[in-house]
């Protein structure tokens, strides 16, 4: 009896203690809550921006799996199950809008997203202050114009008649190239144009990233004799490889998701077999044809996949770099 009495006393002492710690961070919250209430304040707005236009309309989510009529309204249509799931995964195009989509997203890794690390990297050894200020303005200033704009350059650029580029080709006596009407250019355009607007803004993260290394592990590696070479392999990628591995696991999340507004002002229908992405499907099929049930599918299983593919990619780079998102 002693000995339960003992256990009981012990058991009851264990919660005492675990709510105890418990009120004790709760209090300790409430305290730094406080204490950084004004910094508190400046999440609120993009918080609020996430609950009303992000996380509040997820509702309608449930129309991928009715057969949704304007006129029932979201709650009232019919279920249908997996049907416009099916029906999708049916589609005689489907391989070519997966394979399309998964091409353009795997060149904008191979070429776009390292473009941005080698201009950081480069912009890093520039000593000028004035001659490195100008070249990263200028390089992040098309990230400022319109996708709109960069596809009305495009085809002004690249017109058969009068365009910049095939004035160019006439020059060296080469017939004019309609590009933009040719599928073994489209990826390419593409590509390059995406490259361009975004190499300097996404420079930015990785120079805020190098600012951070201490110059006097430069300054001892140029004592020991370093190339300029050897200390960007040694010394600045390893100080920005936390910063990389974060950027292509977010990357590696929206391969599915790809800037389907440049490519609907882009393509043609001579093009589609290389530019018709489940972005543009999408649009066509919700806006078009007004089939909003079966475009909210296509666009949840496009979510599902980026979704498998960041926790796949985290996972993987967790157990590679010991960096991770979490």
């Amino acid at each position: 009896m002693l000995s339960i009495s003992h256990l009981e006393i012990s058991t009851q002492s264990e919660k005492a203690l675990s709510q105890l710690n418990k009120k004790n961070r709760f209090r300790r919250l409430l305290t730094e809550l406080n204490r950084t209430k004004y910094l508190q304040l400046l999440v609120l707005p993009g918080l609020i921006y996430f609950i009303i236009f992000k996380y509040i309309p997820m509702y309608g989510v449930i129309i991928a799996f009715k057969d949704f009529n304007m006129r029932l309204g979201i709650l009232k249509s019919p279920w249908v199950g997996f049907e416009n799931f099916i029906k999708f995964f049916n589609y005689p195009q489907f391989n070519r809008l997966i394979i399309n989509t998964l091409v353009l997203s795997i060149y904008h890794l191979i070429f776009a997203f390292p473009a941005s690390i080698i201009l950081a990297l480069m912009l890093n050894e520039v000593k000028n202050q004035t001659y490195k200020r100008f070249v990263q303005t200028v390089s992040y200033l098309p990230h400022f114009i319109s996708t709109v704009s960069i596809a009305g350059m495009l085809v002004l650029f690249l017109s058969p008649q009068g365009g910049f580029i095939n004035n160019i080709l006439s020059y060296f006596h080469i017939e004019p190239i309609y590009f933009l009407a040719e599928t073994r250019w489209f990826r390419t355009i593409y590509t390059v144009s995406d490259i361009w607007q975004g190499t300097g803004w996404g420079a930015i993260i990785y120079l805020a990233a190098l600012s951070n290394v201490d110059q006097e592990m430069y300054e001892a590696a140029t004592i020991d004799g370093a190339t300029r070479l050897q200390k960007i392999w040694y010394i600045s990628i390893p100080a920005i490889q936390p910063t990389i591995v974060i950027m292509l696991i977010m990357s590696l999340g929206k391969m599915m998701s790809l800037s389907s507004e440049k490519v609907l002002l882009l393509q043609m229908p001579a093009t589609y077999e290389v530019s018709d992405v489940i972005g543009t499907y999408i649009y066509r099929r919700g806006l078009i044809y007004a089939e909003y049930s079966f475009s909210a599918a296509v666009g949840l299983f496009n979510s599902a996949v980026n979704l498998v593919l960041v926790l796949i990619s985290n996972f993987i780079c967790r157990k590679v770099t010991e960096t991770s998102l979490w």
